[in-house]
Parts: structure tokens; sequence; C-alpha cells
């Protein structure tokens, strides 16, 4: 099996037994800074190339968006002969991903314990929704973490119903934790010759992320509520009404709320005692909010956004995904790359040095069987 020489983590040989977002969103990190990554697949495959619509070309776009730069083995576990090339793979494996049940791994003898019997030197890392305690059993979704961990209570308008984010926000946030505590534990080898059992599950991630509100609660006792898209320690930091649509409008301190009045011609504003203070707009939002909204209703949100942003005053269109990649592109970030005939989003790391590499498009299932398992057994 050829191995890539280039980006940061070339030479590193991932097995990757994760399925669905969190793990194989971990995995096509570490395979676009140069580990070699190879996906394990049950004969039927990784759940998300079901998860259509969208399609692109017969295959769902879910399962393209985070599976590029891999090699593709379908095993049954279950079969002498495939399990016998699972446990090759992990006894020569740098790291190994896996977000089976907690202990699913154990009657394949592919578990942390016999794993590290034949491999000491492995990182690796297991994703679950709940941790392997109490909650071992319960499956992780990340839907049943927005709605247990509080985020839906956060989400949507103050007298609605709870809203769940519009992407599955916690999967998404433990790939990225798998990812650092990976590199972690790598660097740690790295100094010891050890690896060691990396774990994450998605209750944890989503408290973590949940930062300011969990903060609030464990430090200050305050249970936060839904405040549509208002901020609770911040304002003006929502959406304004201007002539012709809502502009997000930013005032993260007293210096750019005091920019945001010289443009909207409200001199007088931050010398009140009212609102001169962050702490002050805040308790006042109510006063204020109408003030602004009269200014900005007198010109388009087109001509607000141009001259608030040359004032240094953070604001925004709210845009669908398309005018966001638009606006990415207009600002030089590249932000779409093309693998094979396959176009997914860049890696969102910059290196100076060892830039991320596009070379595999997501693979076909068993696409690389017959290579990966020859390589297994020389």
């Amino acid at each position: 099996m050829v191995q890539h020489s280039t980006g940061p983590l070339a030479g590193l040989l991932v097995a990757d037994f994760s399925r669905i977002l969190a793990g194989p969103y971990a995995t096509m990190l570490l395979a676009d800074l140069g580990a070699q990554v190879v996906k394990v697949e049950s004969p039927g495959g990784d759940d998300t190339r079901t998860w259509m619509p969208p399609t692109r070309d017969g295959v769902s776009t879910y399962y393209l968006g985070i599976n590029r730069n891999k090699r593709s083995i379908a095993l049954d576990l279950k079969n002498p002969d495939d399990l016998a090339a699972a446990q090759e793979l992990a006894r020569r494996a740098d790291v190994l991903i896996e977000n089976f049940r907690p202990g699913g791994l154990a009657r394949f003898g592919l578990d942390y314990d016999t794993v590290t019997a034949t491999n000491e030197k492995v990182v690796y890392a297991s994703i679950s929704g709940f941790g392997t305690g109490a909650g071992r059993d319960f499956p992780g979704y990340d839907l049943m973490v927005q709605a247990i961990s509080g985020l839906m209570s956060l989400t949507g308008d103050p007298d609605g119903s709870p809203y769940r984010a519009g992407i599955s926000v916690f999967d998404v946030m433990a790939g990225l934790h798998a990812s650092i505590g990976i590199l972690a534990a790598l660097h740690h080898r790295g100094a010891t010759g050890r690896g060691q059992h990396v774990e994450v599950n998605l209750l944890s991630s989503a408290l973590s992320g949940l930062v300011n509100h969990s903060s609030g609660y464990v430090a200050g006792g305050t249970v936060p509520f839904r405040m549509g898209n208002a901020h609770p320690s911040l304002f003006p930091y929502e959406p304004l009404p201007t002539a012709d649509g809502e502009l997000i409008v930013i005032a993260g301190n007293d210096g750019q709320f005091r920019k945001l009045c010289q443009v909207l011609d409200l001199p007088d504003l931050p010398d009140d005692p009212r609102f001169g203070r962050n702490q002050d707009r805040t308790a006042n939002r109510e006063e204020l909010r109408p003030l602004l909204v009269e200014r900005l209703a007198t010109r388009p949100k087109d001509e607000w956004f141009r001259d608030l942003l040359a004032a240094g005053v953070p604001c925004a269109p709210i845009n669908t995904i398309d005018g966001g990649v638009a606006l990415a592109e207009e600002l030089g970030l590249d932000p779409v790359v093309t693998v094979g005939d396959v176009p997914g989003v860049r890696n969102p790391i910059t290196f100076s040095d060892t830039p991320a590499r596009y070379e595999l498009p997501p693979p076909g299932l068993d696409e690389h069987g017959e290579e990966i398992r020859a390589w297994l057994k020389n």
C-alpha cells in the first residue's frame, strides 16, 4: 500500500473503525494532514452512504463531505479471515479510532486492552455518546445530546419551542476534541514511547462547548434561557432590521459602540449613562434597541454593511450557504477543493511549510480492499 510522504502527519497509519460523523470527520482532518487512513466498513458500508438527498452522481454528499483522503476496506468481523485482517491492521496502526458502543469491540479482540497487548505504542481513540459508565448503553446521537445537554433550551424564540442547531454540532465538536486528544497522545508517545487510550464523549464535548452558558451555571448558579438571537451578556449582538432586511450588528466593547453611533449619526448615545458601558447597554437593551432600529431603517442593509465595516464595526449579512461560500471565495480563502471530480470544503488549517493534501476522493465501498488485504499479508 502506497504511503504518503507529505503533510505534518505523514508516516502515520490510522485504522478508522468509526462511522457516521464524529469519527470520520476526525480521521478526515488527520488524513488531510498526511496520515494514511484506512476506513474499515461493514459489508453494508458506512450509514452515511445512504443519508440522502442531496447527492452527487448518486452518492450521498453527507458521506462525501467527511471521507476524502481515505482508503476503504469492507470487513465482516464475524468472518474469521476478515477479522484476522482487522486485527492485523490494528497491530500495525499508529492510531486506532472507533465509535462502537463501549465494549462493543471486545468480542472481536479489537478493544484497547487486547490491541495494546501486541501494539503497545498505539494511540487508541474511542468516541461514545455518554461515556463508559452509567451511560454506556445510551445511543450516541447528536440530537439526543443537543436535547440532554441543554443546547436546545437555548435555541429558538423565547416564547417558542426549543430548536436543534442546524448541524450536528456536538458530533463535529467531539470529532475535533478527538483529533486534539490524538495529537496530544502522539506527542506524549514521542517523548515516552508509550501509546494510550483517548476517550471522548458527546455529552462532555457538549458541556465544554456550551462555554459561557455552562460556565454561567457551574460558576454562577445561573440557568440560561432562550433569547432568540439575542446575547445574554452583550448588546447589540443580534440581527437588527434595516430598510430592506436584517443585518447582524455587534458592539463587542465600548469602543465599537462609539463607532457604531458615529456611523448611525447618534453621537450622544455613548455618553448616555444608560448606554455608555456594555453592562449598561445589556441592562437597558429594550430602551436602546428602538433608537438603533430607527436609524437603521433609513437605509438598505448592504449600504450599512459597507459603511459599518469600514468604520470597524462588526456586522454581517445573513446569507444562505451559497452566499457564505461566495464571500469566502471573494476574500481569497479558497473554500472549495476538488479531489478527483468531487468538490469539497478545504481543510481550514493553513501551514507555512506542510500544507494539507488532497489526493484521494472519498472511496467507494471496499474500493481498496484487495490492495489493503495484500499489504496486510506481507
